[in-house]
C-alpha cells in the first residue's frame, strides 16, 4: 500500500501550517460570516479548513457531502473575502485530505473529475452494458480483471463517465491506491512543461509511480512524436509494474493509424470494448433522470417524445432537454409532446447549431464585442464572460471534446477549457441576469432561422 509521499506530487506542502495560514484563513471566516445569513455559514462554509498554500494560492479542504455545493456556488465569494484582508493569498482551491495507513494524514491532488460520475449514476443499455460492466470489474480489482481496458465509441456515449466512476470509485474504496486521471492532451501539456521547467526526471515520477492510470481521448496522442515516445515508456513502466491502465478513444485502435504501432498493439494487449450509442429506452431513462434534476415532474409524454426525436448521445439528448425547458420558460407555454414536435424536427441529427461558428457569432453578438475578441486572449469582464458563455453553449451543442473546443477558442488547453465551464455554471446558479441571456442565446442557436445568421 502507498504511502504518503505518493501524494507528494500535490502541490501543496505536506508540512504542518504556519499559524499565518489559520491565522489568514480565521480571519476570512470572519468576513464570510459577516456576509451570508448564519445558517449558511454554519451549514455550508463553517466545516471549510484551510491545509496548506502555495505562492498566493490558499488549500481548503470541505466534507465529501458539501464540497462540490461549495465549490460551486461560493468559490468566489471565499476568494473575494480572502482578498479583503490585504494578505499574501489571493485564490482559493481546495484539496482532498487523506488518512494514510499509518493514521498521518496527507494531502493529495483532487482527480478533477464530476463526483456525478459513479457506477449508480450511469444508465446502463444495450450499448453500454459491457462497457459498464468491464468497468466496474476493473474498479472492484484493479489489475486482476483487464488491463488495459481500452474503451472506444463516438464522444458523449459515457466514456468519461465510465473513467470518472472507476476513479471515483477507487478514492473511496481503495484510498491507499495512487490513481491518476488525465486526457492524452493534459499528459502532452505536463509533459512539454516539465521539460521546460522541472525536467522529464520529476514527469517520469508523477507517472510511472502509480497504481492505476486512467487516460481519456488517446486518439490526441497521435501526431506528437515525443510525446508518443514518453507514453509508450510510460505504459510499459506500469504494465510491467502490475499497475491497472484504462483507456478511451474515438476509434479502435486499429483505427488510429498515425500512431505507432507499438503503442497501438499494446492498447490492444487487454479488453478492446465499445460504447454503442443509446437506445430508446435508455435514452427515455436518461432524459427521465435529466428532467428529475432539473425540478421537472409529470412530463413523460413530452420526453418520451423527445427520446423518439433524438437517436444521438447523452449530450445531444441534454442539449435537446436544455433548449426545450429554455423556450417553455421564455414563451411561457407548458413543457409537452407538441411543444417538442415544435422545436425538434421529426428525425432531428442534433438538438443544435450545425458549427461552432454560429455559436460563436451569436455570442459574439449578445455581448457586444467581435467574434475575434471572443476567441482572444483579452482578459476583461465582457470577451472573458462571453468566452466563457460559448464555450458552455458549444460543449452543449456539440460532440467537440475539451480540448477540440479549446483549440476552436484560441488555442486553449483542456484544463482551461474545463475551468471556463465550472466558472459560468457556478455564475448561472447565483447571476439571474446571465441565466436570463443564456437561456435566450440557447433558444436562438437552435431556432429554425439560425442556419441563416
Amino acid at each position: 500500500m502507498p504511502d504518503g509521499r505518493r501524494y507528494g506530487r500535490s502541490p501543496v506542502r505536506d508540512e504542518p501550517l504556519e499559524q499565518n495560514h489559520e491565522s489568514v484563513w480565521e480571519d476570512a471566516r470572519r468576513r464570510l460570516r459577516a456576509a451570508v445569513p448564519e445558517s449558511t455559514f454554519s451549514i455550508w462554509l463553517k466545516p471549510l479548513r484551510a491545509v496548506g498554500a502555495q505562492g498566493t494560492t490558499l488549500f481548503v479542504s470541505a466534507p465529501d457531502g458539501i464540497r462540490t455545493w461549495v465549490e460551486r456556488r461560493y468559490s468566489s465569494l471565499l476568494s473575494e473575502a480572502l482578498e479583503a484582508g490585504g494578505g499574501p493569498y489571493n485564490e482559493i482551491r481546495f484539496a482532498e485530505l487523506d488518512a494514510t495507513a499509518s493514521g498521518t494524514d496527507v494531502l493529495r491532488p483532487g482527480l478533477n473529475l464530476n463526483p456525478n460520475y459513479s457506477f449508480e449514476r450511469f444508465v446502463i443499455g444495450e450499448g453500454n452494458r459491457v462497457a459498464h460492466a468491464a468497468a466496474l470489474a476493473v474498479a472492484e480489482a484493479p489489475s486482476e480483471a483487464y488491463n488495459p481496458l481500452f474503451l472506444h465509441g463516438p464522444p458523449g456515449l459515457g466514456k468519461t463517465h465510465l473513467l470518472g466512476a472507476i476513479a471515483n470509485y477507487l478514492r473511496l474504496n481503495a484510498p491507499g491506491l495512487s490513481v491518476r486521471y488525465t486526457t492524452a492532451e493534459g499528459f502532452t501539456n505536463e509533459f512539454v512543461n516539465a521539460l521546460r521547467s522541472s525536467g522529464a526526471e520529476e514527469f517520469k515520477g508523477r507517472y510511472r509511480d502509480l497504481d492505476v492510470l486512467l487516460v481519456d481521448d488517446v486518439q490526441f496522442l497521435q501526431g506528437k512524436q515525443h510525446t508518443e515516445e514518453e507514453f509508450f515508456h510510460t505504459f510499459n513502466a506500469l504494465y510491467e509494474g502490475g499497475s491497472q491502465i484504462v483507456l478511451s478513444a474515438d476509434r479502435l485502435p486499429s483505427e488510429l493509424s498515425t500512431l505507432a504501432s507499438r503503442l497501438r498493439d499494446r492498447f490492444e494487449w487487454g479488453l478492446t470494448i465499445p460504447v454503442d450509442p443509446p437506445d430508446l429506452p435508455t435514452r427515455l431513462t436518461v432524459l427521465r433522470r435529466l428532467a428529475q434534476e432539473a425540478g421537472l415532474d409529470g412530463e413523460e409524454g413530452a420526453l418520451s417524445e423527445l427520446a423518439r426525436r433524438i437517436d444521438a448521445n447523452v449530450r445531444r439528448l441534454h442539449g435537446a432537454l436544455t433548449k426545450v425547458i429554455a423556450h417553455a420558460s421564455l414563451t411561457a407555454k407548458p413543457l409537452s409532446a407538441e411543444l417538442i414536435a415544435e422545436l425538434i424536427p421529426t428525425g432531428a441529427p442534433a438538438a443544435g447549431p450545425t458549427t461552432v461558428e454560429q455559436i460563436q457569432q451569436r455570442v459574439a453578438c449578445a455581448f457586444g464585442i467581435s467574434q475575434a475578441e471572443l476567441v482572444g486572449s483579452s482578459r476583461a469582464a465582457t470577451p472573458l464572460r462571453a468566452r466563457q458563455v460559448a464555450i458552455l453553449l458549444t460543449r452543449e451543442a456539440t460532440d467537440l471534446s475539451l480540448p477540440q473546443i479549446g483549440r476552436l477558442y484560441g488555442g486553449r488547453d483542456h484544463s482551461t477549457v474545463l475551468n471556463s465551464l465550472r466558472r459560468v455554471e457556478a455564475s448561472l446558479a447565483e447571476d439571474e441576469e446571465l441565466n436570463r441571456r443564456v437561456g435566450e442565446l440557447r433558444t436562438s442557436i437552435h431556432s429554425p432561422s439560425s442556419d441563416q445568421a
